[in-house]
């Protein structure tokens, strides 16, 4: 059966619950031992951060950060007022969820602690600022900027350090603008002269970084689905990271770039109930509101408990429309009510009770709510662990989380595999391409 009405009434706050942001902070270790002891990597969510790096509320012009250009040049050249009008970015929201917060309840099973017992002290920061490694870059000029590119690639051969130099010290916000400030002053296409004097994965890098966010999604979306098998992997990333407004933008890019809808592509390649959860995710419909109330949270895990664990078989469309209609921190707060109540983990469970591109797509929507930083670190190690490696992939998480949680991802990273991100990126590609990789990556912690 359907939900009723998506939480009637959904009351502020019942049982006042303060909306606190932030989360549980990373270090509390796991869900509490008796659960057959899962991993830690399970539990402490940290703060969840939005999918695209924030953006004054969809860039409007704003002359202001430069200054006068000599000879009278209209302040419209800088770069905040320059993405073409096709292309507007909407404001991408940055801002971590808040996280329901616990209060100290007996626990109904003893030999289980209550929230509140101490498995998972509750220190929710209420904003850690800005969690990317790349900034605007104070006072950059969109002209003189496409003139170092240009000499770049003028003459004979290619001064690759100057166009790592310079993409790797500008924001999305300040790289997006430059093909169109390129063409203003030569009449050429920077993408096209970029792509006929660089080649390999640092050409697939340098083009991904001159994308907006949402045409870079729409196009590894497009890329995911076209060609001979489909990136499964890739589509539940990005369908299940990003924010309603995010995945709105993605689907308009897509249709005016590709000439059909996004859910017909996806329609087209998938099937079963996993093209369900695909075109679920691809609505851009989940419940934002912060706030959480406990007792939702409660029927929600049973109603999960009900459809998997405890039947025979397995309702897979209450998996779906929990998991892809409730809010982040509501969600949050189901996994915890739903592993205090059967003593597993959800993602065990998913396990037990699916298959195939299913579980591995419901476990990556699970793992990316859950905590979003520990998700994406898992998938670039995985990248980039064993034989060969999945630049694609690697590419397309450095450059989407550079400027929304990296420094968080790195954190996770060196967390859960013991070597920072840095050191990884370092040994496994080479070039001018490890070279930008590791611009956009910062630190070496």
């Amino acid at each position: 059966g359907s939900f009723p009405a998506l939480y009637p009434g959904y009351p502020p706050q019942a049982g006042g619950y303060p909306p606190q942001a932030g989360g549980y902070p990373p270090q509390a270790g796991g869900y509490p031992p008796q659960a057959g002891g899962y991993p830690p990597q399970a539990g402490g969510y940290p703060p969840q951060a939005g999918g695209y790096p924030p953006q004054a509320g969809g860039y409007p012009p704003q002359p202001s950060g430069y200054p006068p250009q000599p000879g009278g040049y209209p302040p419209q050249a800088g770069y905040p007022g320059a993405p073409s009008p096709n292309h507007p970015m909407p404001g991408y929201g940055g801002a971590p969820a808040p996280m329901p917060v616990y209060p100290k309840v007996p626990s109904p099973n003893p030999s289980m602690p209550a929230y509140g017992g101490g498995a998972m002290p509750i220190a929710p920061p209420i904003n850690r600022g800005f969690r990317g490694t790349i900034k605007d870059y104070p006072g950059a000029d969109p002209l003189k900027d496409v003139e170092v590119l240009r000499k770049a690639m003028k003459g004979f051969g290619t001064d690759e350090q100057a166009i790592i130099d310079l993409l790797g010290s500008r924001s999305i916000r300040q790289r997006v603008p430059m093909p169109r400030s390129y063409k203003t002053s030569y009449g050429k296409d920077l993408i096209k002269d970029l792509h006929s004097e660089l080649s390999g994965d640092f050409r697939i890098l340098v083009l991904a970084m001159l994308k907006s966010p949402a045409e870079f999604d729409a196009y590894e979306l497009h890329s995911a689905i076209k060609g001979a098998g489909t990136d499964e992997a890739c589509l539940i990333e990005i369908l299940s990271s990003r924010s309603n407004a995010e995945i709105k933008e993605i689907n308009r890019i897509y249709k005016q770039e590709y000439k059909k809808t996004l859910e017909d592509a996806i329609s087209g390649d998938t099937s079963g109930h996993f093209r369900r959860l695909l075109i679920s995710l691809a609505q851009g419909n989940r419940d934002e509101r912060p706030n959480v109330d406990i007792s939702l949270a409660k029927q929600d895990a049973q109603a999960l408990y009900a459809a998997g664990e405890n039947k025979l078989g397995t309702d897979e469309s209450k998996f779906n429309a929990i998991l892809c209609a409730r809010s982040k921190p509501h969600l949050r707060a189901v996994f915890l009510e739903y592993q205090q109540m059967c003593g597993r983990d959800i993602e065990k469970s998913i396990d037990r009770e699916m298959s195939g591109d299913l579980e591995s797509g419901m476990k990556a929507v699970v793992k990316c709510i859950k905590n979003t930083p520990g998700y994406f670190a898992e998938r670039l190690y995985k990248s980039m662990k064993g034989a060969g490696t999945k630049d694609k992939t690697l590419i397309r998480i450095m450059v989407t989380r550079s400027e929304v949680d990296m420094l968080d991802i790195r954190q996770e990273y060196v967390k859960n595999y013991g070597k920072s991100l840095y050191t990884h990126i370092s040994g496994d590609t080479s070039g001018d391409y490890k070279k930008l990789l590791l611009k956009l990556c910062g630190g070496s912690d």
